[in-house]
């Protein structure tokens, strides 16, 4: 588990200081401290409760094994964005937000595929065919690709949240995000609109000291996320082997229990009318006991919801907390329904689309994981 932070090391990374007060954004009173000297403080108590929070999303995001963007273009971010990112092998944006990154990944992944051509030209030899020129023209394609959709190379699909760096700058990114209903977190300095944002982080985006304090922060909260999943799979399959061992010799030992009961000189003394008695009685009680341990197998499961296109940590624990906990559930549920959930538990999920969910909880429910990557893929966001 990774150490809390606490509010000494944010002020002396200059995670307090916002921007002139007449530059401010009325939205951002409720994170404002005071005002000293024409410049707004930030209230960093309040900074430090909105990091664990995001801190506590983004870690399940990244177990449940969702990507998670990370976009950040202005120049004193660029490094450090890139720097911590890369160390969690997530996707990152540093040089310039591409225009429907989002809103038309498919074109996207159409240019990051031109990659892969253009690498497998140069191990068949087919690159060296091409005369000097051609061959030119397409280094200089290979290198622009490479640097504004390198970092992205590995997200075949729209990613499970979008973490930002100055929301003013990257304002096309929150719309786009918004769109598609993709969870949005962000640091939010004292001249930007928090509305929009589902999680913000009230902080100096300016500042490089203040932009590494926060991502650090943060990159360890998906590290975490990481490790986790990696645990449970490694589990997995050590139970697996382990159960398929254990099978055949619980068989022996429970022949080897009902031979020990009923004896061969016991059963013949025994009339043939309680030969029959005995068993259904066992029957009975078996009968009435397998509803009861599939009852407590059925509360005990609680699907991943998140795996559903639009659905964020925050609108899968609404529709558990409502009693939908299960894609077979969702699968059922009315979408008009599932809307009135999501906008009761917060005013923040009134703007998502739950149309396609009981689609895509079907399939879920069904087992068509690859059927559903697929449909997705495809699809704007789980947007038909």
């Amino acid at each position: 588990m990774a150490s809390k932070i606490e509010v000494k090391d944010l002020l002396e990374a200059g995670v307090h200081f916002g921007h002139l007060t007449r530059k401010w954004n009325p939205n951002m009173s409720p994170y404002i401290y005071m005002e000293r000297n024409g410049i707004h403080v930030i209230n960093l108590y309040k900074t430090v409760a909105k990091i664990e929070e995001a801190n506590e999303a983004l870690k399940k995001i990244a177990a449940s094994g969702r990507k998670i963007l990370f976009v950040a273009t202005k120049k004193q971010a660029k490094d450090i964005v890139a720097e911590k990112v890369s160390n969690v092998n997530m996707p990152y944006i540093t040089e310039r937000w591409p225009g429907g990154m989002l809103t038309n990944f498919v074109t996207i992944r159409k240019a990051v595929k031109k990659m892969a051509a253009i690498d497998r030209m140069k191990k068949d030899g087919t690159f060296n065919t091409l005369s000097k020129k051609e061959r030119l023209q397409v280094d200089r394609l290979r290198a622009k690709l490479e640097k504004n959709l390198g970092s992205i190379a590995d997200m075949t699909r729209l990613p499970g949240a979008i973490f930002i760096v100055d929301t003013m700058r990257e304002h096309i990114a929150v719309k786009e995000a918004q769109k598609l209903n993709i969870p949005i977190f962000a640091m939010v300095d004292t001249n930007s609109d928090p509305r929009p944002i589902d999680y913000v982080i009230p902080a100096n985006d300016d500042a490089g000291k203040s932009i590494e304090a926060i991502m650090t922060e943060v990159t360890k909260a998906v590290a975490e996320g990481l490790a986790e999943r990696k645990n449970e799979k490694s589990a997995e399959a050590k139970e697996a082997p382990a159960a398929k061992e254990e099978t055949p010799a619980k068989a022996k030992k429970e022949s080897a229990k009902k031979e020990e009961k009923t004896p061969a000189k016991e059963v013949a003394a025994k009339p043939a009318v309680e030969k029959t008695e005995e068993p259904v009685a066992e029957n009975k009680a078996e009968a009435k006991e397998e509803p009861k341990a599939k009852k407590a197998d059925a509360k005990a499961k609680v699907d991943d919801l998140t795996k559903v296109e639009g659905a964020g940590p925050k609108a899968a624990e609404a529709l558990v907390a409502a009693g939908i906990d299960t894609f077979a559930k969702l699968a059922k549920a009315d979408p008009e329904k599932i809307k009135e959930i999501l906008t009761e538990a917060s005013s923040r999920m009134a703007h998502l689309d739950p149309t396609s969910w009981p689609k895509q909880a079907q399939m879920a429910a069904d087992g068509k994981w690859d059927e559903l990557k697929e449909w997705q893929d495809n699809t704007k966001g789980g947007v038909e």
